[in-house]
């Protein structure tokens, strides 16, 4: 696929960036962000860790993640060592404009082969333009309607198109890089060594390209548009070689790959998307393949006679986007498929659900949302409801009967004259006015906590073994082997970081985490493995925090208090944001009716996020 899109020397610096984007990426998981988050680039001498063993490094020939993109990209394998060692270099930052420059350049072709290129580019971005228009309207059932929507707005004259050369350029090096990331390049049969450690889309992977994205000024939404192209394309592939049967040879995959091309995926966005399963498990290939028949005829009005003429050409050639198909594998029964993993201690409820419309769309990222505080089940599901995000949303229902009990045990003594009182007389600021032992707490709060406290005891218990299992479910890629988005408030919280420290704890497992959130999370600063847990997200993890919550401070108390509360300050820890959101809720409570909100000012599509003051509300 290389070859019918890019020059030899754009495909290295496209190359070149990626690992540039993947040795950024790991960095800035060492930087100190304090409560300001990562608004910019960091200055090398901002990170506290100790710079990485280079071994330890995401571009390090061992880790898998670089060479086989390299390979799938077609660059001369005597020039992998240099990409590797510019990627580690004290300071790559200024290699990135050098190489952006070189991926704009023409290369000495004819006219006529020029042309073609630009053609090319052309069509695929249009695609993209039609599919981001459509995830953005939210009426994505299919590629096609998506076309439709562009065909009103596509008319762009010969001027327009070429202003815009540059930006088509864009769209065909990120798609071809996403399809070297996800492709199941078996690089022990070509003799090439450095096989990949984990199949499917890696979530440093990903968090590369974003931050690629960011570089090359192309909004997000565009590359999850180009994500669907990749599955859509994957998938009809995957389908093609079941129908024939065929024993293919590595190199005749390699020749279908460039015959496909990014035309042949421009062409399956006419088609509907709904034949992707939740994992992409090839049974789901089999049963929807008839939806993506390509629908030819809707691209006429955007692209014209002649794209329509090559798209025709090229749609029989998909079959080489069986490399991304292969990568994801079959992933069983997918997340709701099984209400219980392995069981763990006592456990007796876990459940995934899904919720949004995102299913069954080619969607190759996952959103998992995880309440902590509810009364009914409708709590752990309709707090997401509003969470605005293309990825494929689940949440996990686990142990309600606890969790009702002890949210139940807070609001009841919260409605209580005494507990009326004592706010009245601001006594329960007391519990976080800096570290105090439980024996200087008013009487009557001491009482309030051993009202609480078995419930709570019993609830943390089943929050720690929940996330062991949460862990046990990702390793293995019931996901789908995709990059998965944790969020969890309150005891959801607990889950998500617990199951952070089992990855830790059970090695080689940070491409799984894409990014993480924690909202007043009952987890204590100190005594914990905030570090370990940190490495296990490729992305962003972010602390969201009220430092006037003292249900936290009343819940957990004595020793925990005096230990800090990651849900009441912020965590000092090199590549965790902390976002402070007093003035924004009242206090626990308050997350479950404003979680949507909370998301919102968390930007976490940004990779560079700017923070806005929250808007205090009227109390």
């Amino acid at each position: 696929m290389a070859s019918s899109t890019l020059g030899q020397t754009q495909r290295y610096a496209a190359g070149a960036l990626l690992a540039l984007a993947l040795r950024q990426a790991q960095t800035h998981q060492t930087v100190l962000l304090g409560s300001h988050g990562l608004d910019e680039e960091p200055h090398p001498d901002e990170a506290t860790a100790v710079e990485p063993d280079a071994r330890d490094l995401w571009t390090h020939e061992s880790r898998g993640l670089l060479r086989p993109v390299l390979r799938f990209l077609e660059i001369d394998p005597k020039a992998w060592a240099g990409v590797e060692k510019t990627a580690a270099s004290s300071d790559p930052k200024h290699h990135i404009g050098a190489f952006l420059r070189k991926i704009f350049e023409d290369e000495d072709d004819d006219e006529k082969a020029r042309s073609e290129r630009s053609d090319q580019e052309l069509a695929l971005a249009k695609a993209v333009d039609a599919m981001a228009m459509g995830l953005e309207c939210g009426i994505i059932e299919s590629a096609a309607e998506a076309l439709k929507l562009a065909s009103c707005s596509s008319d762009d004259d010969d001027s327009a198109s070429s202003a815009r050369g540059k930006d088509y350029r864009k769209m065909a090096v990120l798609f071809m890089l996403l399809s070297a990331c996800v492709a199941d390049v078996n690089m022990a049969e070509e003799g090439m060594g450095s096989p990949r450690v984990t199949k499917g889309y890696d979530a440093r992977h990903r968090v590369a390209l974003r931050l690629l994205a960011t570089w090359l000024n192309v909004k997000w939404g565009k590359m999850e548009a180009v994500e669907i192209m990749v599955a859509c394309s994957a998938m009809a592939a995957a389908k093609e070689e079941e129908q024939s049967r065929e024993s293919s040879s590595p190199r005749s995959r390699w020749e279908n790959w460039k015959r496909g091309g990014i035309i042949g995926a421009a062409a399956l966005t006419g088609g509907t998307l709904m034949a992707i399963s939740g994992g992409l498990a090839a049974p789901a290939i089999a049963a929807g393949f008839t939806a993506l028949v390509p629908a030819l005829h809707t691209l006429v009005p955007i692209i014209g006679a002649s794209g329509f003429a090559a798209i025709a050409t090229a749609a029989g050639h998909t079959a080489g986007s069986v490399a991304v198909a292969a990568s994801f594998g079959a992933a069983g029964a997918g997340l709701t498929g099984t209400k219980m993993a392995t069981r763990i201690g006592n456990v007796k409820e876990f459940e995934f659900k899904t919720i949004g419309e995102n299913h069954n769309q080619g969607r190759l990222a996952v959103g998992i949302g995880i309440s902590g505080f509810a009364f009914t089940e409708e709590d752990y599901s309709k707090p997401w409801e509003g969470w605005k995000t293309n990825l494929e949303r689940y949440v996990l229902q686990w142990e309600s009967k606890h969790v009702f009990a002890v949210s139940t045990a807070i609001q009841d003594w919260l409605a209580s004259r005494v507990a009326l009182e004592l706010m009245r007389e601001g006594a329960m600021q007391t519990v976080l006015s800096g570290i105090i032992s439980a024996f200087a707490w008013p009487a009557t709060l001491v009482s309030a906590a051993d009202f609480i406290d078995s419930k709570w005891t019993v609830a943390i218990d089943r929050a720690d073994k929940a996330g062991k299992m949460l862990a046990d479910v990702l390793l293995n890629g019931l996901q789908g082997s995709r990059p998965v988005t944790l969020v969890g408030y309150s005891l959801g919280a607990r889950v998500v970081f617990k199951c952070l420290q089992e990855l830790a704890q059970l090695g080689n497992n940070e491409g799984i985490v894409e990014r993480v959130v924690l909202i007043g999370a009952p987890v204590s600063v100190q005594g914990e493995m905030w570090e370990s847990a940190r490495k296990m997200v490729a992305g962003r993890f972010v602390n969201v925090y009220s430092t006037n919550d003292w249900i936290l401070g009343i819940t957990f108390r004595a020793s925990l208090l005096t230990q800090g509360l990651a849900g009441i300050q912020a965590v000092e820890v090199p590549g965790v944001e902390n976002v402070d959101v007093t003035e924004l809720v009242f206090g626990h409570s308050s997350y479950r009716s404003l979680l949507q909100e909370i998301l919102g000012h968390l930007e976490l599509n940004s990779y560079f996020p700017v923070f806005h003051p929250c808007t205090p509300r009227e109390k």
